[in-house]
């Protein structure tokens, strides 16, 4: 198998995971009993230790130098503790097993980027793939799970999700051994425990931490209220699967086809620019109409908000972030994006209450602050 391939096969059982999981784990918890209190701390719970495990993870692996063992063991421990919920009874012991499965959960993606990034490198330079190509088999499979799920659900019950998710992160586990480790760091000497205090002296890096905060946080409104929004429009569940759907079916695109042109043509720095100017459009246009017409025509600038901003970054860090600290740049990215969009939902939540729709403009706002920013980025380098 080349190495495309065996990256296209651990990120379609990690993403197949995901989403066979996503949509029913809820509701799994709450038919075991837990009322809405219970299951609202469990899932913040499991928010909060990942942003804790991650980078923790992440600094482990590039300590050792063993991204793929790391990786393995992380997903086959996620496995293995899922299973334990399909046993656990009441809430101390439902709290317990979730939080330790989401603890051995939150790496994976981070250092699968890191070793697909190690993999991937410029197509001017010789690539042997793009890594765009990779995520987005990532996403693509995601959907392909969560409609899977509904299926197995159907057929099975809640229970089945559980087992299914367990089993393909067991078969994750078993992929990782046949991709590419990167090669060792040359002459680094002993790699220094202030990583993270290494990586946030970068100057580029702390921008790109920075920007990509800002324009994906700026989906936290959209994530909790777009549908809120459009059901009070009357616009029917059936639309709004619709115009969900169109923006992961633009993220897809972006990953495979549009985005690493654009990246290769605006470069790194002017792609976060135009995505960064895309959310604000997209934000302007949700916090003004609910026309049918004008959010099928705005809902496909996801590709540019979340999918060609991720692959700019991912472009960014690999220039400018020395290769014995590629886990840790990772987790700290991922964290720096996703503490902002914690935060962020909580702020949503009182900007829909008092501002309504018009909460909306914070979002565009924070994604207009963005453009100035980049100038710092063009010459990325290590």
């Amino acid at each position: 198998m080349s190495p495309l391939l065996r990256f296209v096969a651990l990120y379609a059982l990690m993403y197949a995971a995901f989403g066979v999981s996503s949509p029913f784990l809820p509701a799994f918890f709450a038919a075991r009993g837990l009322a809405p209190e219970q299951l609202g701390m469990l899932l913040a719970a499991g928010t909060a230790i990942r942003l804790v495990s991650g980078p923790l993870c992440g600094r482990l692996a590039d300590l050792v130098r063993a991204l793929r063992a790391v990786l393995a063991a992380c997903a086959a421990l996620a496995a293995l503790v899922a299973l334990g919920l399909v046993s656990a009874t009441g809430f101390p012991a439902l709290l317990a097993v979730s939080v330790l499965h989401a603890a051995a959960l939150a790496p994976i993606t981070t250092l699968a980027d890191a070793l697909a990034l190690a993999a991937a490198a410029p197509r001017a330079a010789g690539a042997r793939f793009e890594y765009g190509w990779v995520r987005g088999t990532g996403s693509a499979v995601f959907v392909a799970g969560t409609l899977a799920s509904g299926l197995a659900v159907g057929a099975w019950g809640l229970t089945s999700i559980v087992v299914v998710h367990a089993a393909l992160l067991l078969a994750a586990a078993g992929a990782t051994v046949l991709v590419p480790a990167p090669g060792r760091p040359a002459a680094v000497g002993r790699v220094p425990a202030t990583g993270v205090v290494e990586l946030l002296r970068t100057p580029v890096f702390r921008r790109v931490m920075l920007v990509s905060a800002l324009v994906l946080g700026s989906h936290a409104m959209h994530d909790a209220f777009a549908v809120i929004r459009w059901s009070a429009a009357g616009i029917t569940p059936a639309l709004a699967s619709v115009l969900w759907a169109e923006s992961v079916a633009a993220e897809v695109v972006v990953f495979f086809l549009l985005g690493p042109a654009l990246v290769g043509r605006l470069g790194p720095a002017g792609v976060v620019a135009l995505a960064a100017g895309a959310g604000a459009l997209r934000w302007v246009v949700m916090a003004w109409t609910t026309d049918v017409t004008a959010l099928a025509l705005v809902q496909p600038l996801h590709g540019l908000t979340f999918a060609a901003l991720h692959l700019a970054c991912m472009r960014l860090i690999a220039a400018s972030v020395a290769p014995h600290l590629a886990a840790t740049a990772q987790a700290m990215y991922a964290l720096g994006a996703g503490a902002t969009t914690a935060l962020l939902t909580l702020a949503s939540g009182q900007l829909y209450a008092s501002l309504g729709p018009r909460g909306f403009l914070v979002m565009a706002l924070l994604c207009a602050v963005v453009p100035p920013m980049t100038r710092g980025l063009a010459s990325a380098r290590r």
